[in-house]
């Protein structure tokens, strides 16, 4: 199984040089976040394994990082990173076709990475405590998806399936990880761009609820 997960892993990873390989070790903190909640009913799931299970195709790492970059530049979050840095971020990203009819994330699983949608439509739902399945969203190219798990190794909130065949951009805790040694402004940038999302986000949320109990 080891040797499965393994072809899932980067291949800018696997050729890196040795001091970059002794240098990542100088940065676990989001790798390692899952260990402070302490919980093993709900195992993490990596990418890797994820990839695996829903029958993921690997892309040319070329032909997504174009995608990548086009789609970021219109996305209203991730178009705040100056143009030098967007370039370089397929460095670290895992890109992935996913069949129709697969989970890529579910519902109260532990997860450690995100992604961007690159083409193709996924259906974004979540399972109510009494059964009842809402349809949160559909998502579409250039939306971006899991970035608090990322940052947190959190339980999901939701699930997404691919609706059709779905390109799709992972960046994985381990890669962030390594974005922060090999690339600190980028890493940097990016962080603050995803924790920005994740502010408005949740002062929309708190705002909602506040209307709730006028």
């Amino acid at each position: 199984m080891k040797g499965i997960l393994n072809m899932w892993r980067p291949s800018a990873h696997a050729e890196s040089d040795a001091s970059h390989a002794a240098d990542s070790q100088d940065s676990v903190f989001f790798s390692t976040a899952f260990s402070e909640h302490g919980g093993e009913e709900v195992p993490m799931v990596p990418w890797e394994a994820r990839a695996v299970e829903v029958g993921a195709k690997r892309m040319p790492a070329g032909h997504g990082s174009k995608l990548l970059q086009e789609l970021c530049a219109k996305n209203k979050y991730m178009a705040q990173l100056p143009p030098e840095l967007m370039a370089r971020m397929g460095e670290f990203f895992d890109f992935a076709q996913v069949p129709s009819d697969r989970d890529v994330v579910r519902q109260d699983e532990y997860g450690n990475f995100m992604f961007f949608l690159l083409s193709g439509t996924m259906a974004v739902n979540r399972v109510q405590p009494w059964g009842e399945k809402l349809l949160l969203a559909q998502t579409r190219p250039g939306d971006l998806i899991g970035e608090m798990s990322l940052l947190d190794s959190g339980i999901r909130f939701s699930a997404c399936t691919t609706m059709t065949e779905c390109e799709i951009a992972v960046l994985s805790a381990q890669a962030l990880d390594e974005m922060m040694v090999r690339d600190p402004h980028l890493a940097a940038a990016l962080v603050a761009v995803l924790a920005r999302k994740l502010c408005v986000r949740l002062r929309a949320v708190s705002a909602h609820l506040g209307d709730n109990q006028k």
